[in-house]
C-alpha cells in the first residue's frame, strides 16, 4: 500500500507506520509505502495523523499508447470492486512524454471502468467527482502505469471537527506533523499565542490524549468497495479509542482576533475537546507566558500582517525575549528571509511545505535570568 503525505513528514509518517504494525515500511517523496492487510488498512485510515490518503495498488502494467491503457484497463474485472449502484470517480497523474494529459488519461479509465460494466450488465455505474462511493487513481510514469483505489476518500486533513476556519487555516495533517516533529513531551503545557481556527491546539489534544486522528470523520473510502467489512471496521474503531491515555497538562489558546477565538471554540467543541482546551481573546505581544511552557504557533504573513514584516518579525522576537523566558518555542513560517529579524538563534531548522509555500519550522529557547540567546 502506498500512504501520501506533505513534504518533510515522510520520515514521520513512517514511524506512525511501523509502531501501528505496518511491515515493510519504506519512505518515499511525499509518500510511504508499506504493506498490511485489509484491518491494518482500515487502522491507519482511522489513526494515522500524518497521512493525507491510504491508497491500495491493484493493477500494474506497462502501456506504450492510449489504446494499450485502455485494453489493459478493461483487463481489470471492475464489477469485483464495486456494485453497479455505486458511483465512482477517476485522477490521474501523469509523468510521461506519451500521456501529456492527466485529465485525459483519467478520462481513459473511466471509459474502460464504464465499459466493463456495460459489457456485463449492459448498464454503467455513475460518476460522481465531488462525493463518489470509489475512488480511483491512476499513475503514470513514462509507460509503467499504476492503478490503486483510494481507501480514504476525501484527503484525510479533513478530519471532521472543523465547522469554519479563518483565512489561510492550517492543515490538521500539517499541524500533526509540527507537533510530532517537535519535542514536546507531552507533559508540559502547550500554548498557541496566535492559534487562528484552533488546528494546532485539537491536533495536539489528540495527540496527548492518544485519540485516532480521524475518530469525527462521517465516511472513508472503503466504505463503498464491494469487501468492505463493517463488523472488523467496528471492532477497529472500539480497540483504538481504547487506547486513549492521560494527560494532565494543560492546552491553551489565544488569539487577537474574537472571530478567531469563536471559530476556535466551535472547532474545539466539535471536537469534544471543550472541557481540555482554553481559548481566551488577548494580544500576543501583550501577554506575558509562564516558564517551562511549551509554545507553537503559526504566525500571520504576507497581507494578514498589519505591520511592516520587518517590524512584525522584530516585535515577536521582543515578545517573547520578555514575555516568553524559559520557554521551548517552535514557530512556523513562509517568511523564511524575514525570520532573520526576530533577532535569536533558532536552535533547530526544518524545511517543510505548506501546501506550495516554502516554509521554515524552527526552535527558540529563551532562558531566564542571564543566559540570552544571540541575536542572529
Amino acid at each position: 500500500m502506498l500512504a501520501k503525505t506533505m513534504f518533510g513528514l515522510e520520515g514521520i509518517l513512517a514511524e506512525e507506520l511501523r509502531k501501528m504494525g505496518a511491515q515493510n515500511v519504506k519512505p518515499m517523496n511525499r509518500a510511504v509505502s508499506f504493506k498490511g492487510d485489509k484491518g491494518f488498512m482500515y487502522k491507519a485510515n482511522l489513526n494515522a495523523r500524518t497521512a493525507l490518503r491510504i491508497l491500495k495498488p491493484i493493477a500494474h502494467f506497462q502501456a506504450h499508447d492510449e489504446k494499450e491503457l485502455y485494453k489493459k484497463l478493461c483487463e481489470i474485472d471492475w464489477t469485483e470492486i464495486f456494485d453497479l449502484e455505486a458511483t465512482f470517480a477517476t485522477h490521474a497523474t501523469t509523468h510521461s512524454e506519451v500521456f501529456t494529459h492527466s485529465k485525459y488519461a483519467s478520462l481513459v479509465m473511466k471509459d474502460a471502468i464504464a465499459d466493463t460494466f456495460r459489457k456485463k450488465f449492459d448498464k454503467r455505474p455513475n460518476v460522481d467527482p465531488e462525493n463518489p462511493d470509489v475512488s480511483i487513481n491512476l499513475h503514470i510514469a513514462k509507460h509503467t502505469c499504476s492503478v490503486s483505489l483510494d481507501s480514504s476518500g476525501d484527503s484525510l486533513h479533513k478530519r471532521g471537527y472543523k465547522s469554519d476556519a479563518v483565512i489561510t487555516p492550517m492543515n490538521e495533517v500539517l499541524a500533526a506533523g509540527l507537533i510530532l516533529l517537535s519535542d514536546w513531551n507531552r507533559i508540559a503545557n502547550f500554548h498557541d499565542p496566535m492559534c487562528g481556527s484552533g488546528t494546532l491546539l485539537i491536533e495536539a489534544s489528540f495527540i496527548a490524549y492518544n485519540i485516532p486522528a480521524n475518530i469525527f470523520r462521517e465516511r472513508f473510502g472503503f466504505e463503498g468497495w464491494k469487501d468492505f467489512d463493517e463488523e472488523l471496521w467496528e471492532t477497529i474503531k472500539e480497540v483504538s479509542l481504547e487506547k486513549e491515555s492521560h494527560y494532565y497538562g494543560k492546552i491553551t489558546g489565544s488569539d487577537n482576533f474574537q472571530k478567531a477565538v469563536r471559530i476556535s471554540r466551535e472547532n474545539i467543541e466539535n471536537a469534544l475537546m471543550y472541557d481540555n482546551i482554553k481559548v481566551t481573546n488577548s494580544d500576543f505581544f501583550e501577554t506575558e507566558i509562564a516558564p517551562e511552557t511549551f509554545v507553537m504557533f503559526n504566525p500571520p504573513y504576507g497581507e494578514r500582517v498589519d505591520l511592516g514584516v520587518n517590524d512584525f518579525y522584530e516585535k515577536v522576537g521582543s515578545t517573547l525575549k520578555h514575555k516568553y523566558q524559559g520557554c521551548s518555542i517552535w514557530l512556523i513560517s513562509s517568511d523564511i528571509e524575514n525570520m532573520k529579524f526576530i533577532g535569536l538563534s533558532p536552535s533547530r531548522k526544518i524545511k517543510v511545505m505548506n501546501g506550495k509555500l516554502d516554509c521554515s519550522f524552527r526552535k527558540f529557547e529563551v532562558y531566564e535570568g542571564s543566559k540570552k540567546a544571540s541575536g542572529q
